[in-house]
């Protein structure tokens, strides 16, 4: 496999549209609180009796196609991973974006908006390639820290943001009206400090 990473203008990320970000939601992290919370939460893996398939391109309002119409995507970047020429992955990190709640007000945050790896192509190191160059592409701009959103029914997206060097820290039992089963949680990942 040939493989070319490379950053594109943040217009082309509608092509992200054509890889598909479904998966297969085979087991889930519970969290229980321990001590009503006052001691921590607790999370534990289970697995489903009934797996089903995730896909939040499906919901209105989101996946690539809605991004530019949504936000002001002029600080973004748009890496994407190509084999042999064919589109086999992309990562879109947002920054310096006003009206992002998840960067906090922050000039020293990235956060990972979408990250995603064609199903054939997935298990080839695509997704750690493309979160390499995110993280480069960050710090760049001076980002000091990398946030990143998932959520408990997404187990093998935790594993990966861990692998990656992610740690979690926090987590919202309550962030997804309509979703009750849902939690999410943010990983961060520490930077290379810029140089001075």
């Amino acid at each position: 496999m040939n493989l070319e990473i490379t950053e594109e203008p943040i217009t082309a990320a509608v092509g992200l549209a054509h890889i598909p970000i479904a998966f297969q939601v085979e087991s889930v992290l519970d969290l229980s609180p321990r001590d009503g919370g006052l001691g921590g939460l607790i999370l534990s893996e289970r697995r489903l009796d009934i797996p089903y398939v995730k896909d939040y391109d499906t919901l209105e309002g989101e996946g690539p196609t809605q991004w530019s119409e949504r936000f002001d995507v002029s600080n973004w970047g748009l890496i994407v991973a190509r084999s042999d020429g064919a589109l086999v992955g992309g990562a879109v990190v947002a920054f310096n974006t006003e009206g992002i709640s998840m960067l906090e007000g922050r000039r020293d945050l990235a956060v990972l908006w979408d990250i995603r790896v064609s199903p054939e192509a997935r298990g080839r190191g695509i997704g750690s390639a493309l979160f390499r160059a995110v993280e480069a592409w960050a710090e760049a701009r001076g980002c000091e820290q990398l946030k990143i959103e998932t959520q408990n029914i997404n187990v093998p997206a935790c594993r990966f943001y861990a692998k990656q060097g992610c740690e979690l820290g926090a987590i919202d039992r309550f962030a997804y009206q309509g979703l009750a089963d849902e939690v999410q949680l943010f990983w961060y990942k520490t930077l290379s400090a810029p140089a001075s």
